[in-house]
């Protein structure tokens, strides 16, 4: 018994040094691309560089996050500007993904159904996923132009509006209608893994419940969503991480306007067109730990619920 223990410990090592090896190559070009520029963003956010320069700079510690100077908050954290991206950020990232599930699911749920050309319209549906997000982006720009825009054109038609609106001068218009350029392009994607989960559901389950006459819409909440949750969940993740850092969408639209700004485009205003390389690192690092600590939120409550249910 004790051999056996041996062996299946030491196939155990074996797997997690083959595992190692596999992963290596990527890590460390991971290291690389990615690791680097975020450690030299970090590094400059604690900096006064300027992209005019960046040789020629000096350590001012957290000066461009927060300082007191002369009677006064200075920095990131007490300007407004940052604070209305953040909140513009997060309010996009809510709405967006929130519709995106509802809307991905009653799709997943209608390609789950058995009728013709399912195939074709499973394939058609991806479209607006595989197109680039700035081909998106630019193509809804001109469909939302006031002049001459079919959005406008098709509601004047239908009598719902009486003259054209300019959907991207308006701030409050202008992030609705990111919201929906938004939900139009990501909502396959969240279908596409919420199908794939109900493409794995028993089919028994189901069967019995037909037999003992439950209502379809209480199997759904009863028997279907408990069995994709994983699946939701995972999808949910990805779009707010996604949703949280916009930038192409909301810059192509609606470029470096005030009322659209996510975190994102303010960063790179500080970083290009005011050149503060140290402000617009500092933002770019906030943005990045927001990020960070919400994966790693999820992570942690996702193994404190899998050890739990394991102790049961």
């Amino acid at each position: 018994m004790a051999r056996m223990r041996d062996d299946d410990l030491g196939l155990a090592r074996l797997r997690v040094r083959a595992a190692w090896l596999f992963l290596a190559p990527t890590l460390a070009v991971l290291a690389v691309v990615a690791g680097w520029p975020l450690l030299r963003t970090i590094w400059f956010s604690f900096t006064d560089a300027e992209l005019i320069d960046l040789e020629n700079y000096r350590f001012i510690g957290f000066a461009n996050y927060l300082e007191y100077y002369e009677g006064e908050w200075l920095g990131l954290l007490a300007d407004p500007a940052w604070w209305r991206a953040v909140w513009r950020t997060v309010w996009f990232a809510l709405v967006s993904v929130s519709i995106e599930a509802v809307l991905g699911m009653v799709v997943a749920l209608a390609l789950n159904a058995r009728f013709p050309l399912r195939g074709l319209v499973r394939a058609a549906i991806l479209i607006p996923w595989a197109i680039p997000t700035i081909v998106s982006a630019r193509m809804w720009a001109w469909m939302l132009n006031d002049q001459f825009g079919v959005i406008n054109h098709a509601l004047l038609g239908l009598g719902i509006l009486s003259e054209p609106v300019a959907w991207m001068a308006d701030p409050d218009l202008a992030m609705w209608a990111v919201v929906i350029v938004d939900v139009w392009k990501t909502t396959p994607f969240v279908a596409l893994l919420i199908l794939a989960a109900l493409q794995m559901l028993p089919a028994d389950c189901y069967e019995a419940a037909r037999v003992d006459g439950i209502h379809p819409v209480r199997v759904f909440f009863r028997v279907t969503l408990p069995l994709i949750r994983p699946a939701l969940i995972v999808a949910l993740i990805f779009r707010a991480l996604d949703s949280l850092r916009v930038f192409d969408l909301i810059y192509v639209l609606t470029a470096n306007a005030a009322g659209t700004q996510s975190m994102s485009v303010y960063a790179r205003q500080q970083l290009v067109d005011f050149q503060d390389v140290g402000y617009g690192s500092a933002a770019s690092t906030l943005l990045f730990l927001v990020i960070a600590l919400l994966t790693l939120s999820v992570v942690l409550l996702g193994r404190l619920r899998l050890g739990g249910e394991s102790t049961r």
